[in-house]
């Protein structure tokens, strides 16, 4: 019996034991968590001593690492006919590369948002292709409040300028803001000469007839409203939702000369947003109607259910003009805190690098290269009528592109 009773003791306290080695264990694994999670005091020192005994060196403490940033909208002009485009591509000559290596430069930016600009918020209002330039471009980034404009266009190739930086709402996406957009298109009025003539009038004697402008507006606004675009892009069938898209106004301006003595008109659009090259064959099927390879019947049936092979107007004429914030500027323009993103008071700045810089270069080239005539004799090529093959080469085209997402930015 004392046996049983020695016996049952002995396990008793082993039991003991083990529960409090058990807690033991617990309360030390408690212990280290705990400790790992206060701060602990580094001796920079004692630790550079050992790195570089390793062969290690640490990185220098970045000021602009701890730089207050607060969401800003700039406004941006360029000249893009020795650019691939706005966007960002590895390997290619394009705006953002030039803006954030300047930005990266004077510290407006950090390292690792210059590897990955998306840390820094950026996002642009609309994108354009190789060539095309752009007179008011906004785009919405992270900056700090202290800024140097005047410096940091000394460092960016002289086409292209920042104008103005506003601070705007944290929430603020220049993209998804923007309710509408404005495009030019200016070009020789020589374009819309009668194909029908034996002999091509010459582009710096031909003067537009008063007739001929008016028949320009009456198709231009034959794409005004709310219509399917789908034969004025890449690769979107007419029951795709995103290929209708809404025409605000379409005109024409008064004719007017280049320095070189070339007469030249500027065609507008307003639409809430455009595809893939659909502004330039909008121009490439009016001056095709104008001219009388085609009439307004192609027109009509190009918004219709029919895939038809269509012309694509050059690139060079093609300027982003202005972006809208109608709907923001009502909301926040007047709060006492944020301004409308107008950019009233940069207007001049603007118009006058314009000129100089976007138009000059559309005159000179076309009065240089002919560009436009060139494209002209490739008019008689296409049918205007149902393609046979899904993919068809575009004369005049620019730059192909893999995406068939739009680019609110039309190139």
């Amino acid at each position: 019996m004392s046996e049983a009773l020695d016996k049952l003791e002995q396990d008793v306290l082993a039991r003991k034991e083990a529960k409090e080695a058990e807690n033991k264990n617990v309360q030390e694994a408690n212990r280290v968590k705990r400790t790992l999670k206060r701060k602990k005091w580094v001796d920079w020192k004692t630790q550079d001593d050992e790195d570089a005994a390793n062969g290690v060196k640490r990185a220098p403490f970045d000021p602009a690492d701890r730089i207050k940033r607060k969401k800003s909208a700039i406004l941006l002009s360029y000249c893009g006919a020795n650019y691939f485009g706005m966007q960002r591509n590895p390997g290619m000559q394009t705006i953002e590369e030039e803006l954030f290596k300047v930005m990266l430069k004077h510290k407006w930016i950090t390292e690792d948002s210059f590897e990955q600009v998306q840390i820094a918020c950026f996002q642009r209002a609309a994108r354009t292709d190789k060539g095309v330039s752009a007179a008011r471009q906004v785009c919405s980034v992270k900056l700090p409040e202290e800024l140097n404009l005047e410096a940091f266009n000394q460092d960016l190739p002289e086409e292209i300028r920042l104008f103005g930086v506003e601070r705007v709402t944290k929430g603020f996406n220049a993209k998804d803001q923007c309710n509408a957009r404005t495009y030019t298109y200016t070009l020789p009025t020589v374009a819309f000469a009668s194909s029908s003539e034996e002999t091509p009038p010459d582009q710096e004697t031909y003067r537009i007839p008063p007739e001929l402008t008016e028949k320009v507006s009456e198709t231009l606004k034959l794409f005004e409203g709310t219509k399917n675009f789908h034969n004025f892009t890449s690769k979107k069938n007419f029951l795709d939702p995103s290929a209708k898209r809404f025409i605000m106004s379409f005109t024409c301006s008064t004719p007017f000369q280049s320095p070189q003595g070339v007469e030249f008109v500027t065609l507008k659009v307003k639409g809430q947003s455009f595809m893939l090259h659909q502004i330039r064959k909008m121009v490439g099927l009016t001056i095709a109607i104008v001219r009388g390879n085609t009439t307004t019947a192609t027109l009509e049936r190009a918004l219709t259910e029919e895939r038809l092979d269509l012309p694509m107007a050059p690139g060079l004429g093609l300027v982003l003009d202005t972006v809208h914030y109608e709907r923001y500027n009502d909301r926040y323009g007047k709060d006492g805190i944020h301004s409308p993103l107008t950019w009233e008071a940069q207007e001049q700045q603007v118009r006058e690098f314009i000129e100089k810089y976007i138009y000059a270069n559309i005159y000179k080239t076309e009065a240089e290269q002919n560009n436009l005539l060139d494209w002209l004799s490739t008019l008689h090529y296409h049918s205007y009528d149902t393609r046979r093959e899904e993919a068809t080469t575009e004369a005049g085209g620019g730059q192909k592109k893999n995406s068939n997402e739009d680019d609110d930015g039309e190139e």
